[in-house]
């Protein structure tokens, strides 16, 4: 009967460990996407700049895009940027 009693307590703390490393990893996500997005606007606009004498005007709205979506969003906003303007 122990041995059920520990292997319980077993699962009810991996199960505890599971919810806590989950709930903390979203802000790392988002974090990391930021930090990704923001260097690909900069490349944007360093190469851009440099090759085809074009700059990408950052906004909050934009910044926010590529920083919540990380790579896809930013590249979003540089092909929106790009062929709307």
């Amino acid at each position: 009967m122990e041995i059920l009693a520990s292997l319980g307590s077993l699962v009810c703390g991996v199960v505890i460990l599971w919810i806590i490393v989950k709930l903390l990893a979203l802000p790392f996500k988002l974090v990391w996407n930021g930090i990704i997005g923001a260097i690909m606007l900069w490349l944007a606009n360093l190469l851009g700049g440099a090759l085809f004498h074009t700059t990408i005007h950052i906004t909050v709205i934009k910044a926010l895009i590529a920083g919540f979506f990380g790579i896809p969003g930013a590249a979003a906003v540089i092909l929106w940027d790009l062929f709307v303007k």
